[in-house]
């Protein structure tokens, strides 16, 4: 059986938190960011209450705001912040 494939996109909010990170903290959520494309909720993801669809997963001190629509199987970033401003 073949792994669910998902597109990853960015919304503007997300990329702009995404642009404003050091090049280093990028580097180092990338790999994350690619793991989602085949497993949109990994170990260690947390389901945002009050939100249908939203989740966060960390890197380090950063977290990842994303939202999955599973039937176009697509993930949105909303948002990458240091754990302090994530929320």
């Amino acid at each position: 059986m073949s792994a669910q494939v998902y597109e990853l996109r960015f919304t503007p909010a997300g990329a702009r938190t995404w642009r404003k990170l050091p090049v280093v903290v990028r580097t180092q959520i990338a790999p994350h960011l690619d793991d989602l494309i085949s497993n949109p909720r990994p170990d260690g993801v947390k389901k945002l209450k009050g939100f249908q669809n939203l989740y966060r997963i960390r890197s380090g001190d950063y977290r990842v705001i994303y939202e999955i629509d599973d039937t176009s199987k697509k993930i949105f970033v909303t948002k990458v912040a240091n754990r302090s401003d994530a929320y």
